[in-house]
């Protein structure tokens, strides 16, 4: 199969490996922005599910459907059940205690190899070869699941007919109140504006590269394999409960659907499908996060390009990037004006006009607190460490309130829970 050829060939060339910085699919954008970014969105509803199985005296069990290296594992172990204050210590939503098993299950086994190397000692994790196209008899062996869950782009590999047996399966398996999260790419991602024009009313398979692991000098030369990867709308995905509602009787209710990574998509780094990304803007984002690393701001700006005849998007984008671009400017002016001396803006600091949206207004209000907060230092370089980790995060903050939730991200992501 293509895709077990291309996911074998990114494991083999190292860059999927569970290293942080700014390279590589674990960048620093994968773990502070993405990866946090989905435990906030499903951290409510992890935290009634873990509170309601507490009542019961019971512990949880994870299925995780397309866990490559053990990433779902990660992923629900890092979610907080709140922000901690600045005293508290970080209380996990689950805690190893309450977790009675992880199983993860995918097609290709040099990932697997990859998350027994990672997990290998932790006996609650047990991984499997499973091939998910005819449906998931497998889980006629196991006992129900608290959690099904799916993460970066899993369900994409599948079509229509397949996902209704897919889901089909999980809503006969799972016990009533069980969440189930999907994960597909968005359709209508800057990435790959080129393909916008391709009706939703279709089922569509973009021709997916993993292109994005190697650096740009190495891309034309690296002979790097391809496979089809589904995009979708949260009204496909609605398609898809509903058909699941008149095959099983049990309905898939929606909590929440959220778009993940419309500012920092791994293929605006490489214009495969939209010549008009700004190539350099991960790199220069997973800059904000590195230690003891200065970006240049500027950089961050985004010269948004409109595609025509698609006016509902182009204005979507018109105003998140603007929005973005805000707040950069709003910083660059802030440090330009800072004095380091008198430890505050040594002018009247950039106005902060009261018609912008509500999230951006608290980002400006933010990141002045925070410049003014810890310009000062005079050791730790405080711009590099704390005042442009707070850009990132309140960059991050932009995506996550300005959103609409509809296919937009790098990845749609719908969590919904198993009512019979």
């Amino acid at each position: 199969m293509a895709e077990t050829k291309a996911y074998s060939q990114a494991a083999g060339s190292g860059r999927y490996n569970k290293a942080s910085g700014l390279l590589g699919k674990y960048d620093n954008v994968r773990r502070f922005w993405e990866d946090q970014l989905t435990g906030i969105m499903l951290r409510p509803h992890l935290n009634a599910l873990t509170d309601r199985k507490r009542r019961q005296l019971e512990r949880l069990r994870i299925a995780d459907l397309g866990c490559g290296s053990g990433d779902g594992y990660d992923l629900v172990m890092g979610v907080n059940r709140a922000e901690p204050g600045i005293y508290d210590y970080i209380t996990a939503a689950v805690t190893p205690e309450t977790l009675q098993e992880y199983v993860g299950y995918d097609i290709n086994r040099d990932l697997l190899d990859q998350a027994r190397e990672y997990h290998g000692d932790n006996a609650k994790i047990r991984l499997a070869v499973a091939d998910f196209s005819r449906g998931l008899p497998m889980l006629a062996e196991e006992e129900p699941f608290d959690i099904y869950m799916s993460s970066y782009g899993t369900m994409s590999h599948f079509s229509n007919e397949q996902l209704v047996r897919i889901f089909s399966d999980i809503c006969r398996h799972a016990r009533p109140g069980a969440l189930v999260v999907g994960d597909w790419l968005g359709r209508y991602s800057y990435e790959w504006q080129d393909l916008w024009h391709h009706p939703p009313t279709e089922e569509f398979f973009m021709d997916y590269r993993i292109s994005y692991i190697y650096p740009e000098e190495e891309r034309d030369r690296a002979d790097i394999a391809s496979f089809a990867l589904r995009l979708m709308t949260r009204e496909e995905c609605l398609v898809i409960t509903e058909e699941v509602f008149k095959e099983t009787g049990v309905r898939l209710r929606p909590l929440r659907f959220f778009d993940r990574s419309i500012f920092v998509g791994r293929h605006l780094a490489t214009g495969d499908y939209n010549r008009n990304t700004p190539r350099a803007l991960r790199h220069q984002t997973n800059s904000l996060f590195e230690g003891y690393t200065r970006t240049d701001l500027s950089t961050l700006l985004v010269d948004y390009v409109p595609r025509p005849d698609f006016e509902h998007l182009n204005g979507f984008y018109e105003n998140f990037f603007m929005c973005c671009n805000t707040l950069v400017e709003h910083t660059i002016a802030l440090l330009r004006n800072y004095n380091c001396r008198k430890g505050s803006v040594c002018e009247a600091p950039p106005e902060v006009p009261p018609y912008h949206p509500e999230p951006l207004k608290e980002a400006m209000h933010t990141m002045q607190a925070v410049i003014e907060g810890s310009g000062w230092l005079d050791w730790g370089d405080p711009r590099a460490n704390i005042i442009e980790p707070h850009l990132g995060y309140s960059l991050r903050k932009l995506e996550m309130e300005l959103q609409p939730g509809m296919g937009v991200g790098h990845s749609l992501v719908g969590i919904f829970e198993v009512i019979k």
